[in-house]
């Protein structure tokens, strides 16, 4: 069986770890003549201060903007690199979970192949990615590499 890559989805949150993260995924994309989707998942933190006001918008775009401005710069030329962000919980729906907003993403953009970082920076299994990461390995449909 051949494997066949059009797009690379990879979760990501600002931290080191995730940039690791695209830069397996940028690998795997030149590898199969694909792209990358990033996805930037917000924290937990974050969106509940999101949802109550408590947050600048254009401080979070600001950060969002230039993590992805710095992944930009490692995708070659003919790897396509595209992005979104997503709340990874719902302060009012708690059966919102980072790892479900990832596989939707993945549903949503019609990935054929996931890498997401396994632990966050700080090691803290709260965090928005490291919850996600057990969770995505154990539902994705795509194959899925952990880094």
């Amino acid at each position: 069986m051949t494997l066949a890559v059009e797009t690379v989805l990879t979760p990501v949150d600002g931290s080191d770890t995730s940039m690791r993260a695209i830069e397996y995924a940028v690998e795997i994309a030149e590898r199969y003549d694909a792209g990358v989707h990033a996805l930037y998942v917000v924290d937990e933190e974050t969106t509940r201060e999101a949802s109550f006001g408590d947050v600048d918008d254009a401080e979070l775009a600001a950060a969002n903007e230039a993590f992805i401005a710095d992944a930009h710069e490692l995708a070659p030329e003919g790897v396509p690199l595209s992005h979104s962000s997503a709340y990874g919980f719902s302060a009012m729906t708690k059966t919102r979970h980072p790892g479900s907003v990832v596989l939707d993403a993945a549903e949503d953009v019609e990935v054929d192949f996931i890498v997401i970082p396994r632990q966050p920076v700080s090691g803290d299994p709260d965090e928005p990615l490291g919850r996600a990461a057990e969770y995505v390995l154990q539902y994705a449909t795509q194959p899925v590499l952990s880094v």
